[in-house]
């Protein structure tokens, strides 16, 4: 059984993803790791966004049309 990392702290993210971090993420975890500062925090990937909604689609969908 294979697990997927969908948190990152921002101090143990690799700031050149992008793609997994999103922007912010990653710009955060760079700021973080070059020694700016910043408030401790972590990232929730945009893979885990994606999994979650996949599984919600139709309700996330069906209330956003409610909420128009």
């Amino acid at each position: 059984m294979s697990s997927k990392k969908y948190i990152y702290a921002f101090h143990e993210g690799d700031w050149r993803d992008k793609k997994l971090l999103g922007g912010k993420g990653s710009s955060l975890a760079q700021m973080t790791q070059i020694g700016l500062p910043v408030p401790p925090g972590f990232t929730i990937t945009t893979e885990a966004c994606r999994e979650f909604y996949g599984l919600k689609r139709d309700e996330i969908d069906s209330l956003v049309k409610e909420l128009e």
